[in-house]
């Protein structure tokens, strides 16, 4: 193989191997079928998420609705990112993947995931201006200034990480090759840098704290106001309405920022890799499934919409039989 070769000449390595899931033959073709399942219901409900918006005339209007339609093709550009590889690599012992894919792969699966932190801010946001100050908020959050808040999403997401992934890239890996994740992640990868690793660690960790503990802060300060102006509401049905509402986007949230928490903050993640992977899949591959059940498919609006867009697609179908 030519990164052993070039392992045993002691240069730079050109190529990486994801070992993947570390179980036998007979469960990866299990977790294989599994996996396969899941990866098309996460683009099914997102694809039927972003279809109704964007046909329905009332929700494409509704600032609310803009935000989940772009949140849901943000998630399916996220799980496609890692999930089709790790599919594909589940079928041999390895897989082998190219120093520029790899890194390729980590800045965008952590570009889109600056992104979706940004958005569950921008969702926040959107819901404490809706709730806290209802008369204001169709002048303060209008299609124009909701789509720039979709576009800062997108933009800032995909400029957070550059710096430190090119730091990273441009340590020198002499071998091992040998990346004991289904990804190309930032931890394993750096294990294999030759020293000296110079401060890229330090760089990405702070560009990581940075972006999270904003988020998260942003967030809790959202739904607090939410939750306080909820508790002073004197509409008791309105009241109920609403907490069950923000109680599951804040359930949303504490997955995806616990989840990576346990990842990135917490110690001893080399220590503990097979748990690493299945936390990874959790927020990589499991949070883009659940949350269009959560924001959108279990909202009555979005049920109206669907509704209205089958009965027309039947009453299409009838007329075109009947002609």
């Amino acid at each position: 193989m030519h990164s052993l070769a070039s392992m045993a000449n002691g240069s730079t390595i050109h190529e990486f191997i994801l070992l993947g899931f570390d179980v036998q033959q007979r469960t990866r073709f299990l977790l294989l079928g599994f996996f396969s399942i899941l990866y098309m219901l996460t683009l099914v409900e997102n694809i039927t998420i972003i279809t109704v918006v964007s046909l329905d005339n009332h929700l494409a209007q509704l600032p609310m609705y803009i935000l989940l339609s772009n949140f849901s093709w943000m998630e399916m550009c996220y799980v496609t990112t890692t999930v089709p590889r790790m599919l594909s690599d589940l079928v041999s012992p390895y897989g082998i993947i190219s120093f520029p894919d790899c890194f390729l792969q980590f800045y965008f699966w952590f570009s889109l995931g600056c992104t979706e932190c940004f958005f569950l801010s921008a969702m926040a946001l959107d819901r404490y201006l809706a709730i806290c100050h209802p008369l204001r908020y169709p002048q303060l959050m209008t299609q124009h200034s909701c789509y720039a808040l979709v576009g800062t999403c997108w933009v800032v997401g995909f400029l957070w990480f550059p710096i430190p992934v090119i730091l990273i890239s441009k340590l020198s890996f002499c071998g091992p090759n040998i990346i004991d994740h289904f990804l190309c992640d930032p931890g394993p990868i750096l294990s294999l840098a030759c020293p000296p690793l110079g401060n890229a660690p330090f760089v990405l960790q702070m560009f990581l704290y940075a972006l999270v503990s904003s988020n998260v802060f942003f967030v809790v300060l959202s739904y607090g106001f939410i939750i306080l102006n909820l508790i002073k509401s004197s509409n008791e049905a309105s009241r109920r309405k609403a907490f069950s509402t923000i109680s599951f986007h804040i359930m949303v949230v504490t997955l995806f920022y616990g989840s990576v928490a346990v990842e990135y903050f917490i110690p001893g993640g080399e220590s503990r890799s097979e748990a690493t992977k299945a936390v990874t899949y959790f927020y990589a591959g499991l949070t883009p499934l659940l949350n269009p059940l959560i924001y959108c498919l279990r909202n009555d609006q979005v049920k109206e919409a669907l509704g209205r867009l089958l009965k027309r697609k039947k009453t299409f179908l009838r007329r075109k039989v009947t002609v």
